[in-house]
């Protein structure tokens, strides 16, 4: 099993994604003691969690890599069902974390489910989208638009406006390969533009973040500003390992700006070394798909890989200040349980469906 999975898995996105976690090791260990000092925890308590979170990821993503087409299908619909019904929970026991509410706690452990619900949905919307070219008796394309309206719906009940972005981007990307005339794909565009301009007229952090964007005169962009001070201090070659100070001054320095971590300490050529791993992943996948003639696949692994591409551009753009901050990990770099999980189980996801087979 482990030879034949060997032999079949594409060992170049499977070496740029061990090569990213251990970007991301390096960079918590780096980042989080300062945080830890702060709340008055242990120093590498926070780097202690994330390498048990990079181990449970190692070990979804190495398994999941080796199932089939169809038990694929039935994982991530058995996942997209159980995340559903914790979203339904969550407005109800979860916890409220700076005005929004989208964690449950199990015993100590907290999870986010709309992490999980990413992955989830972009193999069964393409699936419900192949089924429908498939079988013209299959209204695939009305299953899978009932899938995005109960997703943003819930979604927005917490509220999660990036992650509603997310989901509404990789539906897109499927519905447009798998044949939406271009008139749709007009109306499609414009009806995006809507929902951006509704959620900035209706929820008040998202105008807030537009609005501090826009004019940083007109709120508190204290983050935004440490990170660019951090860019500017690390230069080309950076300050060193640990050096680095906004780590010192930046409450999420760990998690949603640990990009700018990398700047001051390691320096510009280093991140474009991480944004040419990304780049890289993304790219790696969609060559994979070239000549794959079975629409499924095709469907899911480009779904997946604009999860994974859109939401590391979100959190690097964001530290960069090249558009509004939004709450949004780097993918296997940022310290978090949920988020390094489900982009794991995202990648065991595109592992499985790229790996080289004679029959589907």
């Amino acid at each position: 099993m482990l030879s034949v999975w060997w032999w079949t898995v594409d060992r170049w996105l499977l070496a740029a994604t061990i090569l990213l976690m251990g970007i991301g090791a390096l960079l918590v260990m780096s980042a989080s003691p300062p945080v830890a000092d702060r709340i008055g925890v242990d120093s590498f308590h926070f780097v202690r969690r994330q390498f048990f979170f990079l181990t449970l990821a190692v070990i979804c993503a190495g398994g999941i890599s080796m199932l089939s087409i169809k038990w694929v299908r039935r994982l991530a619909s058995i996942m997209f069902l159980g995340v559903v019904a914790m979203l339904i929970i969550t407005p109800f026991v979860g916890a409220e974390i700076k005005g929004a509410v989208r964690w449950i706690n199990f015993g100590g452990i907290t999870i986010q489910p709309s992490e999980f619900l990413k992955p989830a949905f972009a193999v069964v919307a393409a699936w419900m989208f192949s089924e429908g070219r498939l079988n013209p008796n299959f209204p695939g394309y009305i299953v899978s638009c009932m899938l995005l309206a109960t997703c943003m719906i819930l979604l927005m009940i917490q509220p999660d406006f990036g992650q509603t972005v997310v989901i509404t981007a990789i539906w897109s990307a499927q519905i447009f390969l798998a044949g939406l005339p271009i008139v749709l794909v007009f109306g499609l565009g414009m009806g995006v533009v809507g929902l951006a301009a509704s959620a900035y007229l209706i929820l008040p952090h998202v105008q807030s973040r537009v609005d501090r964007f826009l004019d940083p005169a007109t709120g508190d962009n204290y983050q935004v500003q440490r990170s660019m001070e951090a860019f500017m201090n690390g230069g080309i070659m950076g300050q060193g390992p640990g050096e680095g100070t906004v780590k010192n001054y930046l409450p999420d320095a760990h998690s949603d700006f640990i990009f700018a971590v990398a700047g001051e300490e390691f320096g510009l050529l280093f991140c474009l070394l991480v944004v040419g791993i990304f780049t890289f992943i993304v790219m790696r996948g969609l060559s994979r798909m070239m000549g794959e003639r079975n629409m499924f696949v095709v469907l899911a692994v480009t779904g997946l890989l604009v999860q994974f591409g859109l939401q590391a551009m979100i959190n690097m753009a964001s530290t960069l200040q090249l558009v509004p901050p939004k709450g949004m990990t780097l993918p296997f770099v940022s310290y978090g349980g949920s988020s390094t999980v489900a982009i794991a189980i995202s990648m065991g996801f595109i592992l499985a469906l790229t790996r080289k087979r004679s029959t589907n």
